[in-house]
């Protein structure tokens, strides 16, 4: 069985079973005797390679686009379009966006779903969030929200620079360099 062994993998054979395979039956290949050679061979069945069903699960997976939101209460969508203004340092290492919500949906879902916990930005990146996050009211009634969101390093910036992309292609927003 040894040389049987080290004859399949120094043949031409060999090669083929090293290239991955796109159908699920088992491979067979025969050696037969010649008429210079004792040897008389044997059926010779391998299995499909492991790695390869590795690989029919990854593409087997779904990967979900997640729509670009804005949460204050976890789960809740803020439907109300902000302003954002943004502020970067002159070396480019840090910087600020400041979110303004007029009349905010989120006062009216609050009472129902929960008190307001905190910023959320959602994205298919994941999550960035701020505790930073102030309510205007007016004659005792809100009436806005403002919501910071620091950015500490040129990666940060970058990732919420990624975000507002997603963010205002859903909601239709535009930058507007002051």
């Amino acid at each position: 069985m040894a040389s049987l062994q080290s004859l399949a993998l120094s043949s031409p054979v060999s090669h083929h079973l090293q290239q991955p395979r796109s159908y699920s039956a088992k491979v067979s290949w025969s050696v037969k005797g010649s008429s210079s050679s004792t040897f008389n061979g044997q059926s010779l069945q391998l299995p499909r390679r492991r790695w390869f069903r590795l690989r029919q699960n990854v593409q087997a997976s779904t990967i979900m686009m997640v729509k670009p939101t804005i949460q204050f209460i976890q789960g809740t969508d803020e439907q109300t379009i902000p302003d954002v203004s943004l502020t970067k340092s002159r070396d480019g290492t840090n910087g600020m966006a400041i979110f303004r919500f007029d009349e905010p949906s989120v006062f009216d879902a609050s009472g129902e779903v929960g008190e307001i916990t905190g910023f959320f930005m959602i994205d298919e990146e994941g999550v960035m969030s701020s505790v930073d996050v102030s309510a205007k009211f007016v004659n005792g009634k809100p009436a806005g929200i403002e919501a910071k969101y620091i950015m500490r390093t040129p990666r940060e910036w970058d990732r919420f620079m990624r975000f507002m992309e997603r963010y205002s292609n859903e909601n239709g927003l535009q930058f507007i360099k002051k």
